[in-house]
């Protein structure tokens, strides 16, 4: 399943302060986690596609960072 227009904005409106809140944190992260697991799930089948093994990468190091952003945020917070 790819992410269209419509599965994005169920993520966005069950994650998201409103409908339009792109820029959240916690929405990216979601959004990077449907990514990663439609990656994961084509990656099981064909395990010599490298070019998408290092996206795959890519997108879960981005996802670490933003963990990490909300993680300092939330210590500086309490």
């Amino acid at each position: 399943m790819d992410l269209n227009s419509n599965k994005k904005k169920i993520i966005i409106k069950n994650y998201g302060l409103s409908e339009s809140d792109t820029g959240n944190c916690i929405v990216q992260i979601a959004l990077l986690t449907f990514k990663i697991k439609n990656i994961t799930n084509h990656l099981k089948y064909n395990k010599k596609d490298f070019n998408t093994e290092r996206s795959l990468q890519i997108l879960v190091s981005k996802r670490k960072k933003l963990l990490k952003y909300i993680e300092k945020k939330n210590k500086t917070q309490t």
